[in-house]
């Protein structure tokens, strides 16, 4: 019976969209975080009956007969909407208003993108990430700095002590792709370039469509938690019914076997 088969990629499928959802939920807390969503396809159809083949000299069917053989995961899309943003007061912390990502510099000289702008110095006074990679292109900010201003442009500007007016340092600059949900996640909040999402545009905050920076800031994650438990409750329900369907169909071929009793 082809039902135990398509019923068996039935729970496969939503094995799969567990996971991701208990992704998800796992990381409502992670700045810059986007959730993700799995997307499902239907597998290839048995055709008994043709739509359209002639079923007399002056008629049709109209429909025909075609029994499908189940679903199957299509793709995890992150869903790169704007998540909500939490006052800090941290100078260093820094959310983006809009499209964008801020490009950070890994160990093998590689650039890696992130949207959560939890941004520390180091022993140099350079601008990195909690993992101590350096934002690009690299900000150092003076030890004897008083305060430190990042307008909405990216302009790094600093007080010291025997100026009246702030100094710039710097400017931070953000990219954009052509296709965002097409990066690459590597883990601690990093995005890689890949073939889908194209290349990236490197650009000054607030021009060119990237967005703008708000300092004190920190984007949360974008993940809702009631539409995360009403997806899994909706998952775990469905993953239920395929399993009462290869049961059933169990329970049929049960009868089938002793029909000859």
């Amino acid at each position: 019976m082809r039902s135990i088969w398509t019923a068996a990629t039935g729970m496969q499928a939503q094995n799969l969209n567990i996971d991701v959802i208990a992704n998800n939920l796992a990381n409502v807390n992670t700045s810059g975080f986007k959730k993700s969503r799995a997307d499902f396809q239907d597998l290839l159809y048995e055709t008994l009956t043709a739509p359209g083949v002639s079923s007399s000299e002056a008629t049709e069917v109209p429909t025909g007969i075609q029994v499908g053989h189940g679903a199957r995961p299509a793709a995890t899309q992150r869903l790169n909407i704007q998540g909500d943003f939490q006052h800090t007061q941290n100078p260093f912390d820094m959310a983006i208003e809009g499209p964008g990502y801020f490009q950070i510099l890994q160990i093998n000289g590689e650039t890696a993108y992130t949207r959560a702008g939890t941004f520390k110095i180091d022993s140099e006074g350079r601008i990195v990430t909690s993992d101590g990679f350096l934002m690009e292109p690299e900000i150092t900010i003076p030890g004897d700095t008083i305060s430190v201003h990042v307008g909405t442009d990216g302009t790094v500007s600093v007080l010291q002590p025997g100026s009246a007016e702030a100094v710039d340092i710097g400017t931070i600059e953000l990219a954009r792709f052509t296709n965002p949900a097409g990066l690459t996640s590597i883990g601690r909040n990093l995005l890689l370039v890949s073939t889908a999402s194209g290349d990236a545009t490197v650009g000054t905050p607030g021009e060119d469509g990237l967005g703008t920076i708000a300092q004190g800031y920190v984007e949360m994650s974008n993940v809702n938690v009631v539409d995360e438990m009403v997806s899994m409750i909706t998952a775990q329900r469905a993953y239920e019914l395929n399993s009462k369907a290869i049961q059933a169909s169990d329970e049929m071929l049960q009868m089938a076997n002793n029909i000859k009793r």
